[in-house]
């Protein structure tokens, strides 16, 4: 039985910069997800690496793409030397109110939507994906927070995992959604935050980096998780930069991501 009822991939005569799209029918979205995704051009693989790209509130499967150039970049980088060729996949967040959070809830599942769907239909559908088995994921802003959330909750799931400007907490993500905090509530208070996930599966975590710009307003909060897991001995890395909450600061610094993933 197919693992999704319907599956639509887009046609490789009216492709452009290496960027496929995928949608597919899911039970735990309740509907249809959207992916883009970029594949390296000339590689000759069936395994090359994942790299999950999630966007922030008010955005889609195009952001990295097309507010930052990400498919550039990793084909730049590729084709330097800098990194090892992979595949850029740059879901939805299932497009639920400003943000979903990738969180379960109101009776649809976007956490499973990123951790189980997502990665599926690449490996199904892009034959440079068949055979892989080492997926990384990152984001910005809600997208960091779900990065770097996800990668807490499911560490054997991610090789590593990197977060720019990251919400850290569903305080930080209803400064910027027009949805109730009561909307994302998980039954265990500990599941949406990030620094819990972290401390409790310490042990597990795959390596961890973070960044966050000096005129962000979620600066403060990522100094507090750097303090949290250096006072708790949790190793990662934790930088910041000259920036804001914006996008140039996010293309300038997907680089770091991807060198920390496969540099």
């Amino acid at each position: 039985m197919p693992r999704f009822r319907t599956t639509e991939l887009s046609d490789p005569r009216f492709e452009t910069d290496n960027l496929r799209f995928l949608t597919v029918k899911t039970p735990n979205l309740k509907g249809r997800g959207d992916i883009c995704v970029f594949v390296p051009v000339g590689v000759v693989a069936e395994n090359l690496p994942l790299v999950i790209l999630l966007h922030g509130v008010y955005g889609s499967c195009w952001c990295w793409a097309m507010k930052a150039g990400a498919h550039r970049t990793a084909a730049r980088m590729i084709t330097n030397g800098d990194i090892r060729p992979c595949i850029l996949v740059m879901p939805s967040d299932g497009l639920w109110g400003d943000g979903s959070g990738y969180l379960p809830h109101n009776g649809y599942d976007f956490e499973k939507w990123i951790v189980e769907d997502v990665i599926d239909a690449v490996r199904g559908n892009i034959p440079q994906a068949k055979a892989s088995t080492e997926t990384y994921i990152s984001g910005l802003s809600m997208g960091g927070y779900g990065a770097l959330r996800l990668a807490a909750a499911y560490p054997e799931k991610f090789a590593a995992a990197s977060g720019h400007s990251s919400i850290t907490n569903l305080d930080d993500l209803s400064k910027f959604v027009e949805e109730d905090k009561i909307a994302y509530l998980q039954a265990d208070d500990h599941w949406g935050n990030v620094i819990s996930l972290l401390l409790k599966n310490r042990e597990n975590l795959p390596p961890i980096r973070f960044d966050c710009g000096w005129k962000d307003d979620l600066l403060e909060a990522n100094r507090q998780l750097h303090r949290l897991l250096t006072e708790a001995g949790v190793p990662h890395l934790y930088e910041e930069f000259d920036g804001g909450h914006e996008w140039i600061y996010w293309e300038t610094h997907l680089v770091d991501t991807l060198r920390f993933f496969l540099g």
